[in-house]
Formats: structure tokens, sequence, C-alpha cells
């Protein structure tokens, strides 16, 4: 998946590392899942494929949106974790997820949820955000 940027669009260079479908559901699993093993992406209800769930990951860790560690507690395992600019797109994913809770089928549960974030407005995404440096950042 290449991320060379094909104009300086600011729209067009964010859709270019994020506007599949798989890129951002990685990160929502980072984020609202609290997913960190490449095993527990793999069981996400979407099915993503062990391919292209590899390359997405490379990507973001090459892009600066996610970090890759050793899990200490299994040799095999790595952590992945979300770096600064990728907590930063916590605003973008609530309001896809409150847009698709108004004009989609979603999940009552999820619904609900996404609802909650986007009524809390900014004080909800900073408190969120903080939740995640802690998490993420350590």
């Amino acid at each position: 998946m290449s991320t060379k940027g094909r104009s300086g669009c600011p729209i067009n260079l964010s859709l270019e590392l994020l506007g599949d479908r798989w890129t951002l559901l990685i990160i929502r699993d980072l984020i609202f899942a609290g997913k960190k093993h490449f095993r527990e992406f793999l069981q996400s209800d979407e099915g993503i494929s062990s391919r292209t769930l590899a390359e997405r990951l490379q990507t973001l860790q090459d892009e600066g949106i996610l970090t890759r560690s050793d899990d200490p507690t299994h040799g095999l395992k790595a952590i992945y974790r979300l770096t600064e600019a990728g907590i930063d797109l916590l605003p973008v994913l609530a309001t896809l997820g409150a847009w698709g809770s108004k004009y989609r089928s979603a999940d009552d549960k999820l619904a609900e949820i996404a609802d909650q974030l986007a009524a809390g407005g900014e004080p909800a995404l900073a408190r969120m955000k903080e939740q995640l440096r802690a998490e993420h950042l350590g």
C-alpha cells in the first residue's frame, strides 16, 4: 500500500493513508476495543485476512501512526500501540461513528457508544485522548 501523495491536498494525503476500510478498522480496534496483538485484530467481525492485516500494520508503523514492540510476556508476540498521531485520529473515528449511527443501520449498543461520545463533544474527546495516551504512550 503506497502512501506517496499524488497531490499536496490535506484531504487527499489523509485519504491515501487512511482511505481503505481496513486501516481505520485497525485503528478503531486499538482505540475502542483495546486490541494490541496481531491475532486479536484477526478476530474482528469484519474478517481481515492475515496478509492484509500485516500490510496495513506495517504501513501504519512506517507512517508513524503506531509502534510495534516485543511482548515481554510472550517471545513470539508483538504489541501494537498508537502514537500521538494515531491518538489524534480519535475525533475522526468519533465523527464517523456518529454519522454511521445516524444514517446507517448500526448495532444499537455500538450506536449508543458513538452517540454518547459525540454528545460529550470536545471535553469527552480530550478525556478519552488522555486515557489513550496513558495506555499507549506510557
